[in-house]
């Protein structure tokens, strides 16, 4: 059987779509690993995973070289907050990343949080006690 002109580039065209499709995002647990901005896009942040557990760190911040000085901490008020670790502890249940905390640079305080993912995006709920007492905040993903 003889080939048509355009079947070997058809052919080729196939190959090629066949791997972009297999080439998915990562599912379960590890979907929210990587780079998002931050709600107000005045810092990047690195969400990434120790053992079985979620944590977010700040890899960017519109004020380099901003010290950690609103820390309670006093030990800590002379570190940076780029490179500072500020969302600690996740787990990751039932679609969720749960259990963990988060910390404002702002402020010096630290809160209860959850986290999940909405499209590519990433959603952080921070709050004191009960989650109906707090603020959810959009990370979007890099």
């Amino acid at each position: 059987m003889k080939s048509t002109p355009l079947f070997r580039p058809l052919v080729l065209i196939l190959v090629l779509l066949s791997s972009v499709v297999g080439a998915e995002a990562p599912t379960g647990a590890e979907a929210v690993l990587g780079q998002y901005w931050s709600p107000k896009k005045d810092a990047k942040i690195e969400i990434y995973q120790q053992g079985d557990r979620y944590f977010g760190k700040f890899i960017w911040t519109q004020t380099e070289g901003k010290k950690d000085d609103k820390n309670p901490d006093p030990a800590l008020r002379s570190r940076l907050i780029k490179g500072s670790v500020f969302l600690r502890d996740f787990r990751h249940e039932n679609g969720k990343y749960v259990g963990g905390s988060i910390y404002d640079p702002k402020s010096g305080k630290t809160y209860q949080s959850s986290m999940w993912l909405e499209g590519p995006n990433l959603k952080v709920r921070g709050f004191v006690g009960i989650s109906a007492l707090g603020r959810t905040e959009l990370f979007e993903r890099l």
